[in-house]
């Protein structure tokens, strides 16, 4: 009975292990074949790079002369003539009218004739002080010797002889000063005429009427023959001959927003597209009105751009890529891999397995397209850069890297 047992139970054990291992292999294969039709989604992804980090911003503007001028007329009088017009151009100095005015030539004319007057006045006056000194020395020589006489011999020359003799030294010494003084007053009369000389030959050199810098001319508002009023008291009282206009330097100017202007450096290079001549120019920061226009909450500013071929004109709109900041060789991701909530940020990393991974970073400097890792990534780790929405934690995806917009332009 004991044998019969024995023989009934070894068969029953090998059954069950062998249904054991085959619905273990059974489990496996299920499992195989559950992964293998999985349904695995494409990923757009993005690798963690070191790249430059350039924080810029595109602003437009229109140019302006570097100085824009009416030239007015410093006397009044007609014109003469008249040598330039609109689109000329002209250098520095360069005479571009001459006005008529007959008075003021009649008294530069009066002013002359007086000089010649004073400096007659002063040959006369010379002339005097010479007479003087002679008479006095004669006089001042016949009381020393009286004197001496009247000394050696006492009462051979009478006293009132003697008194005569040195009243008459005394006057003839008057007469030298007073003469002298005539002189002196001569020539101060003279420097008089001469300086009424010099201001009207000033004033008659505003009759030439030049250009103040190096330009074109924008508008001639004069011609031949033209009455103009003396340009002294106000713009609106006397009318300009000319505009001129340097063009050999522009002033771009842009608004640059209220978010930027802690940014800006007086120095600082821009270059600057135009696109009306399809060229590129260097431009420099040259000035900012260091405040903010209260309804347009930006900051007027002006950059210098060279113009040396002539090919910018007043009025031209431009474009500026104003570097704000740059940062090297930074560990950075697209901006559009970050989702960002109040004071923490996170990605979504596609991990060895191919399986999303929600992490979250640190961020520092953040550009145009992309923003700096300070902690939670490393280089080369790959983030999803597509809808977040439509990935969920520990899904497996087929993650396929995008090229940059910046890198797939040739």
């Amino acid at each position: 009975m004991k044998r019969i047992h024995k023989y009934f139970t070894l068969p029953a054990v090998a059954v069950v292990l062998s249904l054991l291992i085959f619905l273990r292999g059974f489990g496996k294969n299920a499992r195989a074949d559950q992964a293998l039709h999985e349904d695995v989604r494409p990923a757009a992804v993005a690798l963690v790079e070191r790249k430059p980090l350039v924080n810029s911003i595109t602003l437009s503007g229109a140019f302006r002369p570097f100085q824009l001028v009416d030239v007015h007329a410093k006397v009044a009088g007609y014109i003469s003539k008249i040598y330039v017009d609109v689109g000329d151009k002209v250098k520095e100095g360069q005479v571009l009218a001459i006005l008529e005015v007959p008075e003021l030539r009649a008294q530069v004319l009066g002013a002359e004739a007086a000089i010649k007057r004073s400096q007659d006045a002063i040959r006369r006056a010379e002339g005097d002080v010479n007479r003087a000194r002679s008479a006095h020395e004669a006089y001042h020589s016949a009381y020393i010797r009286l004197k001496q006489a009247s000394e050696a011999r006492p009462g051979l020359i009478a006293e009132q002889e003697l008194d005569d003799s040195k009243a008459k030294d005394k006057e003839a010494e008057a007469q030298v000063d007073s003469a002298i003084a005539a002189q002196s007053e001569a020539q101060n009369q003279l420097s008089v005429a001469q300086a009424e000389r010099a201001q009207l030959a000033a004033m008659e050199s505003y009759t030439h009427i030049t250009a103040p810098f190096a330009g074109v001319v924008t508008k001639r508002y004069a011609d031949t023959g033209s009455l103009i009023q003396a340009g002294t008291a106000s713009n609106t009282q006397s009318m300009p001959v000319v505009q001129l206009a340097e063009w050999s330097r522009l002033r771009l100017v842009v608004p640059v927003p209220e978010s930027a202007v802690p940014d800006i450096r007086l120095g600082s290079l821009v270059q600057v597209n135009v696109s009306a001549v399809h060229k590129t120019f260097d431009g420099r920061v040259a000035r900012f009105a260091d405040s903010l226009n209260e309804e347009t909450r930006t900051m007027h500013t002006e950059i210098d751009v060279e113009n040396q071929k002539d090919l910018l004109v007043d009025g031209m709109y431009a474009e500026i890529t104003l570097v704000l900041q740059r940062k090297d060789n930074a560990l950075t991701v697209p901006i559009q891999a970050v989702q960002r909530s109040g004071n923490t940020a996170s990605v979504l990393l596609v991990n060895g397995d191919g399986r999303i991974e929600e992490r979250e970073v640190k961020l520092g400097d953040e550009g145009n397209d992309r923003v700096e890792i300070t902690n939670g990534l490393q280089q080369n780790d790959r983030v999803v850069i597509g809808n977040r929405g439509e990935f969920r934690a520990g899904e497996r995806v087929q993650p396929k890297v995008m090229a940059e917009a910046s890198e797939a332009q040739p």
